[in-house]
């Protein structure tokens, strides 16, 4: 049997995805997960109609950006270091992951230097695994006070993200997806009333990956980061 090609792929992803979310009852965006993969491989994918891409290095995010299609939406999706935002904050459509307020604080300066508004989703801690970022339930309820966002003119969040611990166990990963969702319900109201009277909309809830993402879905997820079942294993960064 011949291998499928990377448009059938993402066709099957795609198609997969539209089940799960008419039958959970929400729309969900699926964002490619194209790190380390060639420009060739996103062009086949954009040519599918692919839009939406993620990239956690900020030199392969630059890069590709600067040559490949403007429509493209640039998901920054990888831990987020301080003094790289300024490379890549010209570029990106979302940022994922902003899991302290250090990064809020860098953001925003760099932000108003650039004249722009950005759209972001708050990174929780709901994972067993220690090596997760992001803030904790308490730190999230904290953070999201309006008063706090007087400080941060130039960014809206518009929802939160999170990722489950890397586990066969089933039903942890659905404890800890439901876990995120509540919160995203119980910040919701607080948080819209800060991103949409700067012209956004608050309503993502970013959580699933290639291996989880159908459970995700279920939980309430509304974009989902695929990879390897789209584009395959992963290449080696080069440089």
């Amino acid at each position: 049997m011949s291998q499928a090609t990377l448009t059938q792929r993402l066709d099957a992803i795609r198609a997969q995805v539209s089940e799960a979310a008419n039958q959970a009852g929400h729309d969900v965006t699926l964002v490619a997960v194209s790190k380390t993969k060639p420009d060739v491989d996103l062009m086949e994918a954009y040519d599918a109609g692919q839009r939406d891409f993620g990239e956690n290095r900020v030199q392969e995010l630059v890069g590709k950006a600067g040559r490949l299609p403007d429509d493209i939406r640039w998901h920054m999706i990888g831990h987020i270091q301080t003094n790289k935002i300024k490379d890549f904050l010209p570029f990106v459509h979302l940022v994922h992951g902003v899991d302290r307020m250090k990064v809020l604080d860098v953001m925003q300066k760099e932000a108003a230097k650039l004249g722009r508004h950005v759209d972001l989703l708050l990174q929780v801690h709901i994972a067993e695994e220690a090596t997760k970022f992001g803030f904790d339930p308490t730190e999230l309820k904290a953070v999201s006070d309006p008063q706090v966002w007087t400080r941060y003119p130039n960014l809206s969040p518009v929802g939160l993200m999170g990722m489950a611990t890397f586990t066969d166990d089933q039903a942890q990963v659905r404890r800890e997806f439901e876990s995120l969702s509540a919160l995203h319900k119980e910040v919701g109201p607080t948080l819209s009333e800060v991103a949409q009277p700067r012209g956004s909309q608050w309503g993502v809830l970013s959580m699933g990956m290639s291996g989880d993402w159908p459970l995700a879905v279920e939980e309430g997820s509304t974009m989902v980061r695929v990879g390897s079942s789209i584009f395959g294993h992963r290449n080696a960064p080069q440089g």
